[in-house]
């Protein structure tokens, strides 16, 4: 398997996510001083206080995605390891931060953190269980992924149109939440919910990968996957397997 990256953005952006952490920090604890030593100041400490958590949350973001260790796309780089080199995975090249083609098809790939149970289910995500510190300090909300996968994907055919040539077909994209922790589990969307995702577990994803690319009418020919690939075209130096 081929594996591209984009070095220099995932170490900017987490300078970014370090930079907002401290100050965020720093800031938290300057409202707390206020408001402990000067009380008649108690509007300034207030604000100190929501500037501090707000920076913070902005910090866990970026860290969450490109600082804290193992990073998301380590653990899909992981997951996906065995693949063989009829494979190309994209992190930060295309307008979706994580990108898989090859015989199974166009994969936009979606890692999340959360723990717990999670369910899905008259078109709203459900998350029981988990660690509660983590979910208020430490880790972003669920939100609407569903959505997210929408915008996901329709950036990306226009990106593809745009790389193939307006005459050229985009190739079906399929998309993939992948719950990366350990401690997470999920419900199969019932009949009746419309997902445009498969929800998977990160030891899961090769599998269905695998079997994708077994199922009949469900992969790429060889051809189209060497077009997209082509239309791609990440820079050298971007390739780091």
């Amino acid at each position: 398997m081929n594996i591209y990256i984009d070095q220099k953005l995932v170490k900017r952006n987490s300078r970014i996510g370090q930079g907002f952490m401290l100050a965020g920090l720093i800031i938290l604890g300057a409202g707390m001083y206020i408001s402990f030593k000067y009380t008649e100041y108690f509007n300034w400490s207030l604000l100190a206080l929501i500037a501090g958590f707000l920076a913070s949350q902005v910090g866990i973001y970026y860290s969450n995605r490109w600082g804290r260790y193992p990073r998301p796309y380590d653990q899909i780089d992981k997951a996906l390891k065995g693949l063989d080199g009829r494979y190309s995975l994209y992190h930060y090249i295309t307008p979706t931060s994580h990108l898989l083609v090859g015989p199974a098809g166009v994969w936009v790939l979606m890692p999340r953190n959360q723990g717990g149970t999670i369910s899905f289910s008259k078109g709203r995500f459900r998350q029981k269980g988990g660690n509660l510190y983590m979910k208020i300090f430490a880790q972003e909300s669920l939100g609407r992924p569903d959505l997210e996968v929408l915008g996901e994907t329709e950036k990306l055919r226009t990106y593809l149109k745009k790389r193939l040539g307006e005459e050229a077909e985009v190739p079906p994209i399929n998309a993939a939440l992948v719950f990366t922790n350990p401690k997470a589990s999920v419900v199969p969307p019932d009949g009746e919910a419309e997902l445009p995702a498969e929800m998977i577990i990160l030891d899961k994803l090769k599998d269905v990968i695998r079997k994708t690319a077994k199922a009949k009418g469900s992969g790429l020919a060889p051809g189209k996957v060497d077009e997209v690939q082509a239309a791609i075209a990440p820079k050298d130096d971007f390739l780091v397997e």
